[in-house]
C-alpha cells in the first residue's frame, strides 16, 4: 500500500527554504566560502581571524573574556588558542592576581597578521553584502543585531 502524505493546513505552507534559519545558514556558508577565498592565504580560519580581532581591539585578556567577546564555546576557543600561540600569533601568560587564570595576548607577529589581514576582511564584507544597497546593508546590519539583542534579553 502506498503511504499517501499527510494534508494539514497548519503545516502544508511551511517549505523548509524559505525559513529564516535556513536562509541564514546559506549566507553563512557562502560568507565561509568568500572567507577562504580571500584570505586562505594567510592561513587563518575566520574563529581565528576574529580571535585575533577580539586580542587587537581589547587588549590582554582571559580566556574566558575571549570566549564572551567571540561568541565561541570554550572548548572551540581553547583550540583555536593553541593553534594561534603554536604559530606565535598569541602569547598566553599566567595572571599576577589568579594563578588558575590565564591572559591571552597578541604577539608582535600576530598583530602584523591582523593588520595584514584586515584590508582583505574588509573586502569579504563587501563581497557578502554582495549586491545589497547601501540602505539594505544598513536595515541587515540593524535587523540582525536586533534579533541577536533578543537573544541576549533571553538569557538574562
Amino acid at each position: 500500500m502506498e503511504k499517501q502524505p499527510l494534508t494539514d493546513p497548519a503545516v502544508d505552507d511551511y517549505f523548509f527554504t524559505a525559513q529564516v534559519g535556513h536562509l541564514l545558514r546559506k549566507v553563512y556558508q557562502r560568507h565561509q566560502a568568500i572567507f577562504q577565498q580571500n584570505i586562505g592565504e594567510a592561513q587563518l580560519t575566520a574563529v581565528q581571524f576574529i580571535t585575533l580581532c577580539a586580542l587587537r581591539e581589547t587588549g590582554p585578556c582571559a580566556q574566558t573574556d575571549l570566549v564572551r567577546m567571540t561568541a565561541v564555546d570554550q572548548a572551540t576557543i581553547r583550540g583555536v588558542v593553541d593553534r594561534l600561540k603554536a604559530r606565535g600569533l598569541i602569547a598566553v601568560t599566567q595572571d599576577t592576581q589568579d594563578k588558575r587564570k590565564v591572559i591571552l595576548s597578541l604577539t608582535d607577529e600576530g598583530t602584523a597578521q591582523v593588520g595584514d589581514t584586515i584590508p582583505r576582511a574588509r573586502q569579504v564584507t563587501e563581497l557578502t553584502y554582495g549586491r545589497l544597497n547601501a540602505a539594505e546593508r544598513v536595515a541587515l546590519d540593524f535587523l540582525l543585531k536586533k534579533m541577536l539583542e533578543d537573544e541576549e534579553s533571553q538569557m538574562t
